[in-house]
């Protein structure tokens, strides 16, 4: 085995070690158990008071996604004005300039929707005080809206019958205060212990081994870098993210980053379980979404680790890999391991160039944001694989020629087109905009735009045709890492896929909110022995081949046009 596998298998041991725990602890803090954070109760009273909420209001579906809606226009609005204005406000030590109408339009959208797709360069598109208290604020309560609507799933399905799915604020609160604060730091200590900037100075200097004078970005990385990972969020401080040598120093970093990004999403997976007393579930849930992880990973290395096919016909020797757009202080095996899980999670942080990976390397990226049911994003992972639960329960119950049933509520015709729709949505939204943008770029509509469609693309071809499916497939997924060989800062890329953060962010939030409030407010069935158990290993099948069967069926076509013509055209 490659000794560099030895710093995988351990990032994966480690994550295990704190997400189990750290499940059982969210499941006990979100019922109102005593836990040890309890401390902090006088500190969301205040936070409570002073935003004149009663915590313990009860809330139906609607009004939990009323309250949600109406605090995420707000930041929506707030953020826009401070970006095109950034300039003009103080914390700003390098000069940077104030960002355009239409990319202060796609960076808030996307930052809002945790996704931060990021159409600027961090270190010179963004100042001091909108990388905190504009973006870092946004991986904080983005990150906690995602947890708060899982919880009130949990809730529906934990109670018979109930028409009270929690308080959004209450919910919301606690996963700041308890949950991505405390870790938050921890992390961030780590991160400035072994290098990473956390000051407010502005650029320094330093002299190169070349002997040429570099001026070097810098500032308080270290706290927001933190919260990027831990609330799946992905917007990096610096171009190009945790590639850079300041916001990912060394390998202690890299693992503590690779860690953080993915404990919560596992934590939700097990606390969902533990929450509506039915541990098995979330076991179950947990090695669906593990399988399928494994299924993209094993390939992912492979395929890096075997080389370039046309740099081996020039007789080079690639006995580390692929390594173009890789750091050679991180190595292959840990580039492709965080590829995956920032794909599969939906947090979009880099440690190496994605657009330099092997065709079936992007093959196996897109896959993981197309699904976006594996693990997913904070929260939201459990929401988007609540839907292909719904759709196999459905399929089960026709199959065995009964009622379906979900938890000891029947699943009818509102939920399942509810959740048809929702299943349906993705591949609308990725295959309409991958195909509006190569109908516009192969003909050459709008050449008198600021950037002209003829130079989207440094790479035409199959390839090019994958960093616009790419792009797409990222904004629809709340992903945000890129194919970045697509110039993607204009008014074409920021409006378009900003449009796709939109409905790609809160349409598969509405959806199994919706549907769990519906079928919480039904009788509940006792469990009987025609009762479809939706806590087995065979239901855990069932459900992984709806998942596959829906993918294959919705992005197979555009997949061919893309990463695997690459591939062959390599052979």
């Amino acid at each position: 085995m490659n000794t560099e596998f030895y710093g995988v298998i351990a990032s994966f041991v480690i994550t295990l070690i704190i997400a189990i725990p750290l499940g059982k602890y969210l499941a006990k803090m979100f019922s109102g158990d005593k836990v040890w954070t309890d401390f902090l109760k006088p500190f969301e009273r205040l936070i409570f008071k002073l935003g004149g909420i009663n915590p313990n209001t009860p809330m139906n579906w609607k009004q939990f996604l009323k309250a949600m809606m109406t605090i995420n226009i707000l930041w929506l609005v707030y953020g826009f004005f401070v970006l095109v204005y950034q300039d003009k406000l103080p914390l700003n030590p390098d000069g940077n300039a104030g960002q355009t109408p239409d990319l202060a339009f796609n960076t808030i959208i996307s930052f809002v929707v945790n996704c931060n797709l990021q159409h600027y360069s961090g270190e010179s598109g963004a100042t001091y005080l909108t990388q905190h208290f504009i973006f870092m604020f946004l991986h904080f309560v983005s990150a906690a809206t995602g947890i708060a609507c899982a919880v009130a799933v949990f809730k529906a399905f934990r109670d018979k019958t109930t028409d009270d799915l929690g308080n959004f604020w209450n919910v919301f609160v606690k996963s700041i205060t308890r949950l991505l604060l405390p870790l938050s730091i921890i992390v961030a200590l780590i991160l400035a212990f072994n290098g990473t900037p956390s000051s407010y100075a502005g650029k320094d200097k330093f002299i190169s081994l070349q002997g040429d004078t570099v001026n070097v970005s810098r500032g308080p990385a270290a706290q927001m870098i933190a919260i990027k990972h831990l609330g799946t969020n992905g917007g990096g401080w610096f171009g190009t993210n945790s590639a850079h040598p300041l916001e990912n120093p060394n390998y202690i970093t890299n693992v503590t980053e690779i860690v953080a990004q993915f404990i919560v999403p596992i934590a939700m997976i097990l606390a969902f379980g533990y929450y509506i007393r039915k541990k098995k579930m979330g076991w179950v849930i947990f090695g669906v979404m593990m399988v399928g992880t494994l299924m993209l990973m094993i390939p992912t290395f492979t395929s890096e680790l075997g080389g370039n096919p046309a740099i081996a016909k020039m007789g080079i020797s690639q006995a580390a890999g692929a390594m173009e757009g890789k750091e050679v202080r991180i190595g292959v095996p840990a580039t492709a391991y965080w590829s995956t899980i920032t794909t599969v999670i939906s947090t979009g942080s880099v440690n190496g160039m994605h657009d330099s990976s092997m065709p079936l390397t992007g093959l196996w990226q897109l896959l993981a944001m197309m699904i976006n049911g594996f693990f997913g994003g904070c929260g939201v992972g459990i929401l988007n694989y609540f839907v292909y639960l719904i759709i196999a329960v459905f399929i089960s119950g026709l199959m065995v020629g009964r009622t379906p049933e979900f938890l000891g509520h029947k699943v009818e015709a509102r939920e399942i087109k509810i959740a048809a729709l929702i299943s349906l949505l993705s591949p609308f939204l990725i295959m309409a905009g991958t195909a509006l943008a190569a109908f516009v770029f192969s003909n050459h509509i709008g050449e008198t735009w600021a950037v002209k469609p003829s130079a989207w693309l440094n790479n035409p071809g199959f390839h090019g045709f994958s960093e616009m499916l790419y792009e797409y497939t990222s904004a629809n997924a709340n992903n945000g890492s890129g194919f970045e060989g697509l110039g993607d800062n204009n008014v074409w890329w920021n409006v378009t896929t900003g449009f796709i953060l939109i409905l790609g962010r809160y349409l598969p939030i509405i959806g199994p909110v919706a549907i769990a409030g519906l079928l919480a407010k039904k009788k509940f069935i006792p469990i009987s022995a025609g009762t479809l158990q939706t806590d087995t290993v065979t239901f855990g099948m069932m459900t992984f081949a709806v998942i596959l069967v829906l993918n294959a069926l919705s992005y197979f076509p555009a997949l061919v046009l893309g990463p695997i013509a690459e591939y062959f055209s390599m052979k």
